[in-house]
């Protein structure tokens, strides 16, 4: 099971004591997010205000900081309408980049999806297709760059438990109707955050943790940090393969 830890969303700083708009302070959070468990970081890199950014120069920064503190560790970041709402100012700010991620999330519910995907993979930089509802998932059926995808990555919203395996499941069974053999990594967010992670690991598919999709444990207290959350979700992941072998 790959375990991805999601160290900083579009959260701000003020949202938990060990959210950082310093590149380097979130990196060492991020290699002990390693340390626990964690195969792969996705990261938001941030201005200097603390504010999600596509500039060049701010994705060197956090991403020089994050191969320093954890060599040979992948990591994506996000490509998030939010950050630049007009498609082709954000194609031009991620065709300025200096420094690669080794992959990147692009969100099929979003306008320019497509055109996202396709600067991305000329660069060399792989894609998880982010796939929120019907809307992205009959957008990313339709996309020439589909089966160029690296993974999909099946994004639950902050939703009741009891209704995450039903949600879940409908839009794993369409994805794998197209691309039978793609990755899949499921995660939720708040509510849904620890249900999809436990699901995930039932339905053997990749997972996620980190501050970015929840600021709590399982049983309700607020995580210290990112590592405490990875190395939750490790010990949830080896007894669900133990229960499997058992």
């Amino acid at each position: 099971m790959l375990l991805q830890a999601c160290i900083n969303g579009a959260r701000s700083a003020t949202e938990h004591p060990a959210l950082s708009a310093d590149a380097a302070l979130s990196a060492a959070d991020a290699a002990r997010a390693v340390a626990a468990g964690a195969t792969e970081i996705h990261v938001h890199p941030k201005d200097a205000a603390g504010r999600d950014s596509l500039a060049a120069a701010d994705v060197g920064r956090w991403l020089r900081a994050l191969r320093s503190a954890c060599p040979e560790v992948p990591i994506g970041v996000t490509t998030g309408a939010w950050i630049e709402p007009d498609v082709e100012r954000r194609l031009a700010a991620i065709s300025e980049w200096t420094d690669l991620p080794d992959f990147a999330s692009v969100n099929w519910h979003e306008a320019g999806a497509d055109d996202v995907a396709e600067l991305l993979l000329s660069r060399g930089v792989g894609v998880e297709a982010g796939i929120w509802d019907a809307t992205g998932l009959e957008a990313w059926t339709r996309s020439p760059v589909r089966s160029r995808c690296t993974r999909v990555l099946i994004e639950l919203p902050d939703e009741a438990v009891e209704v995450v395996r039903r949600h879940a499941e409908g839009l794993i069974a369409h994805v794998r109707l197209d691309e039978p053999n793609i990755p899949i990594l499921l995660h939720g967010e708040l509510r849904s955050a620890w249900p999809a992670f436990t699901l995930a690991v039932e339905l053997e598919l990749d997972s996620r943790i980190g501050l970015e999709d929840t600021l709590s444990l399982p049983d309700g207290r607020t995580a210290p940090d990112n590592a405490t959350l990875v190395r939750t979700a490790s010990g949830i992941a080896f007894a669900g393969r133990r229960d499997a072998a058992s």
